[in-house]
């Protein structure tokens, strides 16, 4: 089965136009097919604008998709969010690959002024106007007529960039399935959690009157290395975090990373094809704790490597 290969940067810390820009020529000339970045606020090591983070790599790469991970519609102008995308699709050549979502973090939307509540009704009304602005018709945030106005420069990828929907909880999966859209999962689930949120996912598609999406994306956590002393090391610290509260019971972190050599990490990418239908990986978190950059550029390799 055919496998789109995709990537999260490496090395993240004070990023530069110059350091993003040359990952993501790294990651094109191994072969890598989509180049991702998310979004995340007020943090040390904030994201904020992955869009004009990716306009960086946009002028070191030629092929590459420009992805985001959760580029989060309900904190922006549905006009302001569609011109910004389109502006993106046109500097690259119409490369944009659209991952959007809503926030999870209740302190961060009340932060922007977003009832929680109302989260995916702004989601939904944000996407919509954002599509039909796309589609070259006039819209308006008021719904007065005379208000409307059309939004220039139009993307390249006619209708416009592909969207897919990060989610984690069941009322996100369903809503994502409504819509007919790829749905993008945590990185920090196992298997058997990622195949009934598929599930779920799927059937919203079925009782909506829509097609399932055939894409089947999926980040999962990968470091590859045939230092068999440095991947026993590495599943041990991750092993001790306390942060992933997306594991059930006895699942370990063989359930929610691939990491290991590179036959241990090529099966386990065929168990999730075979078992979920996985069509586009995404290997993110590689910035993994007390690692050199040097050997997560060379993971970002063999990875690349292993699945040529």
């Amino acid at each position: 089965m055919t496998l789109h290969l995709g990537v999260t940067p490496w090395q993240l810390n004070a990023p530069s136009a110059a350091s993003i820009g040359e990952q993501a020529a790294y990651a094109e000339a191994q072969g890598y097919e989509s180049f991702w970045l998310p979004e995340n606020h007020f943090g040390e090591g904030a994201l904020p604008d992955p869009l004009m983070l990716l306009a960086s790599a946009a002028t070191t790469t030629t092929t590459i998709k420009l992805a985001t991970t959760s580029y989060l519609l309900t904190l922006r102008n549905p006009l302001q969010a569609a011109e910004q995308v389109a502006v993106l699709d046109q500097l690259s050549g119409g490369r944009v690959l659209l991952g959007v979502g809503r926030g999870y973090a209740p302190e961060m939307l009340r932060a922007f002024h977003v009832p929680v509540a109302e989260k995916r009704r702004i989601f939904a009304w944000t996407l919509g106007l954002m599509k039909d602005a796309w589609a070259g018709a006039a819209i308006s945030l008021d719904g007065e007529a005379e208000n409307a106005v059309k939004v220039y420069p139009l993307p390249v990828q006619r209708p416009h960039p592909p969207i897919w929907v990060a989610a984690f909880g069941p009322k996100a999966l369903a809503q994502a399935g409504r819509l007919g859209l790829p749905y993008l999962s945590s990185p920090m689930e196992s298997m058997t959690t990622l195949a009934a949120n598929y599930a779920k996912h799927q059937q919203a598609s079925v009782e909506e009157g829509v097609a399932p999406a055939a894409t089947i994306p999926l980040m999962r956590t990968v470091f590859v290395s045939n230092d068999a002393a440095e991947v026993a090391a590495l599943k041990d610290r991750l092993g001790q975090e306390v942060d992933n509260t997306r594991l059930e019971a006895g699942e370990t972190v063989d359930d929610w990373t691939l990491i290991g050599d590179p036959t241990y990490v090529k099966d386990g990418i065929q168990r999730y094809q075979e078992t979920l239908g996985m069509t586009h990986l995404v290997a993110t978190r590689l910035r993994l704790p007390g690692l050199a950059e040097s050997n997560l550029r060379a993971s970002v390799r063999l990875l690349a490597e292993t699945l040529a």
